[in-house]
């Protein structure tokens, strides 16, 4: 049985996620309990199904329970109250997790440019996120400058070294490049391991210093998990605003079918310098807030599986879709916490969940969306 045949089939496939997931859940509690959950499972997912087929009946009118810029309209305001209010009523357990979750949407904003948008494979993002990270270390402990003045000079210096790697790394294609860039991250951290004048080695630099507005240091998690949303919303409007504009309808060419880009006048090699340079500026912009929250940076922060993840991320919210980007690095940063009563088999689940999402929904979460209306 193939996988065209479980699709044609929607109760065959509500019955084995159902046994999938209660065989899954079989280690936590007693063979009752999966029991229950596959007969629950089951019931809601054929429900599900029953109702699609219906809905796809000509004889039958369509259930439209309300009109799309309704929802979105009113789901905008909602989701921002939603959002101004976290701080009020969760603990700062769970606000330190959003706030790594709003890091981490920086920098898969900043990936899914070089990879979703472009189509350049790259495993050794973590090493950007690096540089970003440990250029604001070093210049507040060692110059004492301020985390507003460091901001653009970190971010600068993290899209140049992308601009340094890309321009070497871009005679290549595919998997060599991938392997180009993935040896690129492994150099960053290593150098960063053995540069005890400058970097001190695995110790890593601590007492780097918090953003201050007005002289006063943002020393409260509440406080700080607005500044880092301010800078994902900000992210977020600009990337939109490029994947709409002429340089990101270049990009998607680019990845579709370079030489037909080319045939036409793109000049493929500059756009994918500014790909680089403009993704990897924001793995700086991530960088730089990483290593304010946490007043403490050292290399094992900054390993393969990082890069790992952060390309995970973009492919689970949707390749090439802005939106799916954050919605995977939400997914990715909060899933492991919220599975970490159950330590010994979460990360198991979570790879289980991944290879589900790729069999029955291979383009994300939010991917085959339209983008924008060119």
């Amino acid at each position: 049985m193939n996988y065209a045949a479980v699709k044609r089939h929607p109760l065959l496939r509500s019955l084995l996620i159902s046994l999938f997931s209660a065989i899954l859940f079989l280690p936590f509690k007693d063979l009752k309990s999966s029991a229950i959950l596959f007969a629950v499972l089951f019931i809601c997912l054929s429900a599900i199904s029953s109702v699609k087929n219906l809905q796809a009946l000509p004889s039958l009118p369509k259930i439209k329970l309300a009109h799309p810029r309704f929802l979105r309209s009113a789901s905008m305001p909602a989701g921002i109250i939603i959002f101004l209010a976290f701080p009020f009523f969760l603990k700062d357990y769970y606000l330190d997790v959003l706030i790594m979750s709003g890091i981490y949407m920086l920098l898969a904003l900043g990936l899914n440019i070089i990879v979703g948008f472009t189509g350049l494979l790259n495993l050794g993002f973590a090493a950007f996120y690096a540089i970003g990270a440990y250029t604001y270390a070093i210049v507040n402990t060692k110059l004492g400058m301020d985390f507003w003045v460091a901001v653009p000079l970190s971010a600068g210096i993290t899209a140049l070294s992308g601009i340094a790697l890309a321009i070497p790394a871009l005679r290549l294609r595919g998997d060599y490049l991938a392997i180009v860039t993935l040896g690129f991250g492994e150099i960053v951290r290593l150098v960063l391991n053995n540069w005890d004048n400058l970097t001190n080695g695995p110790n890593g630099i601590t007492g780097i210093a918090r953003p201050s507005i007005f002289g006063t240091a943002i020393g409260k998690l509440n406080m700080y998990y607005y500044l880092v949303f301010i800078f994902v919303v900000i992210a977020a409007i600009i990337i939109r605003r490029v994947e709409c504009s002429r340089i990101g309808r270049a990009w998607i060419s680019i990845k579709e079918n370079e030489i037909a880009a080319s045939s036409i006048g793109i000049n493929t090699t500059k756009y994918k310098l500014y790909a680089f340079a403009f993704g990897t500026f924001w793995a700086g912009i991530a960088g730089i807030l990483f290593s304010s929250k946490m007043q403490f940076v050292s290399p094992e922060s900054f390993t393969f599986m990082e890069s790992v993840l952060i390309l995970s991320m973009i492919i689970v919210g949707g390749l090439g879709n802005t939106y799916g980007a954050i919605a995977g690095a939400f997914i990715l940063a909060l899933l492991p916490e919220m599975l970490r009563e159950v330590q010994s088999y979460r990360m198991l689940i979570l790879g289980i969940a991944l290879v589900l999402l790729m069999i029955f929904r291979p383009q994300g979460i939010l991917g085959g969306f339209k983008r924008c209306t060119f």
